[in-house]
């Protein structure tokens, strides 16, 4: 309870934050980290927190003003989405299916040494806060096998790279060249390039080394670029979605797209891949999920579709091969925006996907993502990370059920969480929000 109260009063001060010293970022960066440090070495009962709470929020009322949560704009989607309101104390509720199997993973859990999914999932503590961009973070993630470098791209049109690995995590480079709102981004297996995509219609190359744009692929007039995605067995062609519905490929050594184009349909918002490279699954804004089969020279063939709703769209796509010890069939993590996270299996050679469990969120308008925890978990049970439009970061353990779903909760952000990103050996979580803040979140557990 009383950490709860903390991350309100932490989101609360995060709110206000760009109108304090608007001239001045790194001093609003260094004023909101401090206030983390001093609230979590700040003791106080439950009713304490909940007066300083309210005081706080009328004088910082009175000195700036009434600010709206989700103040700025963001990449929203084009479906009519239904207003109903969710009952807060029911964020997430599973509604059918089942997933892991229990009686088997009382080894795994003493192989774990005990530790509950709650206490090795008790991210509470903030390393610190990045606020380089000036409208929202779109996406954040963590490069491949690394624990300290993540990029994040935002609407204002730049990525930027961020560095954990000193006492004091710094900014490495800002990435400039996109027009328009960057829209997603992916690493390369081996870190040495980041491919980015945007409103602008264009997909760039980057050079890790030294943060030079390698080439721009553009396409057609009056066409955006969605997404993104390298082809995980040739780093050397790269797969995009765009607002036409179409899913093409370009090769980076020749800058060109490939004459072969795979018609979805919609705006393709999300794309994903198996392990091999075999499978893609691309989500729209008509709520439709299709694999496709890509062949080695980058021919792409549609396979199966899966529909969810026609009046959501699928903003977010996550593929992993088994989730825990006990949970081996292929699966998709799903976001949409009918305020649903979905679990869905694989189920055939071809792609075909079966609904295994539902899950509620608030999420209507923007493009929020979820993730998989990367550690493959010897816990019973096995959990997921998304974002909410209630400014919410939630963990979810799949295989319980109704509102013991939840295994922890964070609060630090005062507008919608759009991204989220482990580092591989879950020791730092990454989130993004609408107001282009970043928040390295710390795990309790784990020592720098």
């Amino acid at each position: 309870m009383t950490t709860a109260l903390q991350q309100q009063v932490f989101a609360l001060d995060a709110r206000y934050n760009a109108h304090r010293a608007p001239q001045s970022p790194n001093f609003r960066t260094l004023y909101i980290r401090r206030r983390s440090q001093l609230l979590r070495d700040t003791k106080r009962s439950a009713d304490d927190w909940k007066q300083y709470l309210k005081l706080r929020s009328s004088l910082l009322q009175q000195r700036y003003g009434n600010v709206k949560a989700d103040s700025s704009s963001s990449i929203s989607t084009s479906s009519n989405i239904s207003k109903s309101v969710i009952n807060e104390h029911t964020i997430f509720s599973p509604t059918t299916g089942s997933v892991v199997p229990t009686k088997e993973a009382e080894a795994s859990r003493a192989m774990a040494g005990g530790t509950t999914m709650a206490e090795n999932y008790a991210f509470v503590g903030v390393e610190h806060i990045f606020d380089q961009h000036t409208k929202a973070v779109t996406m954040v993630k963590f490069a491949n096998n690394d624990r300290t470098r993540l990029c994040c791209s935002s609407l204002d049109g730049n990525l930027s790279i961020c560095d954990l690995g000193s006492d004091s995590p710094v900014v490495s480079a800002i990435l400039k060249g996109h027009t328009k709102a960057v829209s997603g981004f992916d690493w390369s297996i081996n870190n040495d390039l980041i491919v980015s995509a945007a409103l602008d219609g264009s997909i760039r190359l980057w050079k890790v080394a030294d943060y030079k744009c390698l080439s721009t692929i553009r396409e057609n007039n009056d066409v955006q670029v969605l997404c993104c995605l390298f082809q995980p067995s040739n780093n050397n062609l790269v797969l995009a979605g765009n607002s036409k519905g179409e899913l093409r490929i370009a090769n980076v050594s020749t800058g060109r797209f490939l004459k072969n184009v795979c018609r979805i349909g919609g705006n393709i918002l999300s794309v994903t891949s198996d392990t091999s490279g075999k499978f893609f699954w691309a989500g729209n804004d008509r709520g439709e999920i299709i694999s496709i089969f890509c062949e080695m020279n980058g021919a792409l063939y549609k396979m199966k579709k899966f529909t969810l709703s026609s009046h959501c769209s699928v903003t977010s796509l996550s593929y992993r091969a088994w989730i825990s010890r006990e949970a081996r069939d292929p699966l998709l993590l799903v976001n949409a925006t009918d305020n649903s996270m979905y679990l869905l299996s694989v189920t055939d050679c071809e792609g075909s996907l079966q609904l295994k469990r539902k899950f509620q969120n608030r999420h209507q308008k923007h493009i929020v993502r979820s993730t998989f925890c990367p550690i493959m978990s010897f816990r019973q049970g096995a959990c997921v990370v998304t974002g909410s439009e209630d400014g919410s970061v939630y963990f979810v353990d799949i295989e319980k059920a109704g509102n013991r779903s939840v295994v922890n909760t964070l609060q630090g952000h005062s507008s919608s969480v759009l991204s989220i990103s482990f580092n591989y050996d879950e020791s730092f979580l990454a989130t993004s929000d609408l107001q282009g803040l970043v928040i390295i979140w710390k795990r309790g557990n784990v020592s720098n």
